[in-house]
């Protein structure tokens, strides 16, 4: 799968309060931790990327924060569901909020069939013992149609400031 893609036109199909709901929801399960019901959004040919410096050129080529497939994604979820990891003890508190939603385009899926392209602005806040740090940035989105589900194909995450040193990220963004 290539990270980006040629759009085409917006797909007919999708409803604009169904995709909404779809967003606000993998958000939730995020800040909640539910790791297996955010895992089961995911179709098989996912991918989730969060680039550094800018928008990001070619994640194969130059350094990512989360470059991940689909076994990636779910190893990362085995750590995190372990307790044990670092960067997650004891857990964030989390919550972040969506605005600005908009239908992008059309993108071919290797099936042929199109592909939802979505933008959205985010503020991630997460509560830690010592701090609160605000996470904040634009996401974009690949919906897939599933029979009468929507299925997250591709997120790619552009943090306002991942041009300058980050401090650990241990949890979903």
């Amino acid at each position: 799968m290539t990270t980006e893609a040629q759009l085409v036109e917006v797909p007919t199909g999708f409803d604009r309060s169904d995709v909404e709901q779809f967003l606000y929801r993998e958000a939730r399960l995020a800040d909640e931790s539910q790791y297996d019901e955010w895992e089961a959004l995911w179709t098989d040919d996912a991918l989730y990327w969060v680039p550094v410096g800018g928008q990001g050129g070619d994640p194969r080529r130059e350094m990512s924060v989360i470059y991940d497939n689909r076994n990636r994604i779910s190893t990362r979820l085995k750590q995190l569901r372990t307790g044990r990891r670092y960067a997650q003890a004891p857990q964030s508190n989390l919550r972040r909020l969506i605005s600005n939603i908009e239908f992008l385009g059309g993108v071919t899926n290797p099936d042929g069939a199109i592909d939802l392209e979505v933008g959205a602005n985010f503020l991630a806040i997460e509560s830690r013992a010592r701090d609160t740090h605000l996470w904040g940035g634009r996401a974009t989105y690949r919906l897939r149609r599933d029979d009468d589900t929507l299925r997250l194909v591709y997120k790619k995450v552009v943090l306002v400031d991942n041009d300058r040193p980050l401090p650990t990220l241990g949890f979903l963004i």
